[in-house]
């Protein structure tokens, strides 16, 4: 190739490693309107599934909420020859731990493993909340339905395992029912700990926190749109000396919008874009809602990737309230509430994505970069067992996405001729050879 010809081919950024897994697609259409209906209208008949709530009887409370999501998990489990390891994740919160905590409580999280085959202490986890509230979040006993909070979640987890657990993947995939988010997010702090304890090496968390309503308290109705928060950052790194390179790193090469979660936003962006080109992802650089919290965050603290996964338009009558009627408007997170169909996509997007992470090698672990007063930038990068290849990729400073993308095999260092550094953004991602990428790594290391 000439190099003029080369030059222009790296400018528009030609994605020659670029290729569609069929199996995607089955995944795609094996998601079930009918299965997320009837999982949500269950779980919201539980009457509450307050933290506190009963645990003793075995129609209403959380007790009983847990005890059949476990039930679906462990028959789901059964269809696929024994394929997920079921089991409750327990953590005992004392009395006193915070306002919410008025009384001893075992916050439970329901964890079904599905191991992989080659990786098998890799995972990307699948999350949804267990426990729902009304107006008091210390009512622990008024009914509390929850559907849309977050009986959506949870169903849309449980539908992802029982469509996932028909496939094998390289690495292991985690569907979890969570609890005590709404006391003070006490099932995320617990499994984070248990999967450090665990030495788990987390992939990534996606959070799933209400993804079944369309219609907006700001009268906007939206059944494609959805929203992807992440934290820029890791506020995991407590060493003074650390953290003080780091901000002399990002300071002079940039990186601070390309943390590991937020990488992994934009693989959710890239696959939803892959695959559902119809769906309207939208990347949030927030850790959540202003000022408001969820279950992905005690990940981010302990340093894993993790993000949020979410409706566009939210409708606060909904959110937390007593079940009542006032000033005509029927406040209260019942089932009617809840647009399946919606669901079922962001269920989807979920779906695809981990079948996606699961089936792609590791990430490099360094990236180096270099190209100071040059019309090229150097990459190198850490060779990963069981790539086939290597995806460099590039955008503009203000871009939020990753635009450009170089394929190269049996290398593990490439130079991009005709591309001046200072303008763009860099990062390295592994490719299988079912043509499954890693999540992009920025790099981490400069070339002297």
């Amino acid at each position: 190739m000439h190099k003029p010809l080369l030059v222009l081919t790296l400018a528009l950024g030609l994605n020659l490693g670029t290729q569609t897994d069929p199996k995607i697609y089955n995944i795609i259409d094996a998601v079930s309107e009918q299965r997320l209906e009837k999982d949500i209208k269950t779980l919201a008949d539980f009457g509450t599934r307050h933290t506190l709530s009963d645990t003793v009887s075995n129609t209403r409370g959380i007790g009983a909420a847990r005890r059949w999501i476990k039930s679906e998990f462990d028959n789901i489990s059964k269809d696929c020859n024994d394929c997920l390891d079921v089991f409750y994740q327990n953590n005992f919160v004392e009395k006193g731990r915070n306002q919410r905590i008025v009384k001893d409580v075992n916050v439970v999280n329901v964890v079904a493993i599905q191991r992989g085959t080659t990786y098998p202490n890799r995972y990307i986890i699948m999350s949804g909340d267990i426990d729902s509230r009304v107006t008091n979040p210390n009512d622990y006993t008024s009914d509390a339905p929850g559907a849309n909070d977050n009986a959506t979640g949870m169903a849309g987890a449980m539908e992802a395992a029982r469509v996932l657990s028909k496939y094998q993947f390289e690495n292991s995939i985690i569907y979890v029912g969570l609890s005590g988010e709404e006391q003070g997010l006490f099932g995320g702090q617990g499994l984070a700990a248990y999967a450090k304890e665990q030495q788990w090496e987390i992939i990534g968390v996606l959070n799933n926190d209400m993804i079944g309503n369309i219609s907006g308290v700001d009268g906007v109705i939206d059944n494609r749109t959805f929203r992807i928060f992440s934290e820029p950052i890791t506020t995991a790194e407590t060493d003074p000396e650390r953290l003080a390179q780091q901000a002399t790193a990002r300071r002079f090469y940039g990186g601070e919008v390309d943390g590991v979660s937020r990488q992994l936003a934009r693989y959710v962006y890239k696959t939803t874009k892959t695959y559902m080109p119809e769906m309207n992802p939208m990347l949030v650089y927030r850790l959540d809602r202003f000022g408001r919290g969820g279950h992905h965050r005690p990940f981010n603290d302990a340093g894993f990737p993790g993000l949020r996964i979410m409706e566009a338009h939210e409708n606060y009558t909904q959110q937390h309230q007593d079940l009542r009627i006032e000033n005509g408007i029927a406040y209260g997170d019942t089932f009617e509430h809840v647009n399946i169909p919606y669901c079922k996509k962001l269920t989807t997007v979920n779906a695809i994505t981990m079948a996606s992470l699961a089936s792609a090698p590791p990430s490099p672990k360094t990236v180096s970069i270099g190209g100071i007063v040059e019309a090229s930038a150097k990459l190198k990068w850490s060779k990963v067992e069981g790539a086939k290849g290597y995806k460099i990729y590039w955008r503009a400073t203000t871009s939020p996405t990753w635009d450009h993308s170089r394929y190269v095999e049996d290398v593990t260092e490439f130079t991009l001729d005709g591309i001046v550094i200072d303008n763009y953004f860099f990062g390295v991602a592994a490719v299988g050879a079912n043509g499954h990428e890693s999540v992009v790594v920025f790099p981490n290391k400069i070339l002297r």
